[in-house]
């Protein structure tokens, strides 16, 4: 079924919606989720509240991409799941693998000052990733957006795991010298 019938059976307030929705999504939705808790009991748990957040935002909002609106919903979902049950030491989930990569050339949100300027950081790291190219942004957004495995994402991109590990350094490095450029102290 066409994402825009399947938006339009939520609109209409149709169960079925979560029907097709699971049949169409359902493994996509699970993967961002395993990625994320590396636990199948969590994972289905953060699938089914996608569902349920689903239902209860549309109506009003109308998604132009539904994929992009249910794996956001379910990534942070996932992680909202994920902090509570790991509030004292992080897993060996993607999450926290991908977490840990990223910690060199991100800032952490230590106080409320950092806190305010995510927002602005945020479309700092965006400005970055639109100046990259193609592959290295794929493998980026893959790697530190979904939380795919090295090995999953650098086969679905063509690449060996040691080229996507060296890009995916480089482009680390890249990112911490551009925000360092803008300001921020790492």
């Amino acid at each position: 079924m066409e994402d825009a019938a399947i938006v339009a059976l939520y609109w209409e307030r149709k169960e079925s919606a979560i029907k097709e929705t699971s049949e169409k999504y359902g493994r996509y939705l699970t993967k961002i989720a395993w990625n994320i808790l590396s636990d199948r009991e969590d994972a289905e748990e953060s699938v089914n509240d996608t569902y349920l957040h689903a239902w209860q935002a549309m109506p009003p909002h109308r998604p132009q991409v539904l994929s992009t609106f249910l794996g956001k919903i379910t990534r942070r979902l996932s992680i909202d799941i994920y902090r509570k049950r790991h509030s004292v030491k992080r897993g060996g989930s993607e999450y926290a693998l991908s977490l840990e990569e990223l910690s060199d050339c991100i800032p952490g949100e230590g106080s409320p000052e950092e806190a305010l300027d995510a927002k602005e950081l945020a479309g700092h790291i965006n400005g970055f990733l639109r100046d990259l190219a193609p592959e290295a942004r794929k493998l980026f957004i893959r790697r530190y957006y979904y939380f795919d495995p090295l090995a999953d994402t650098a086969a679905a991109l063509g690449m060996t795991e040691s080229k996507a590990k060296t890009v995916l350094f480089r482009t680390r490095q890249k990112l911490k010298e551009y925000l360092e450029k803008e300001g921020y102290v790492l």
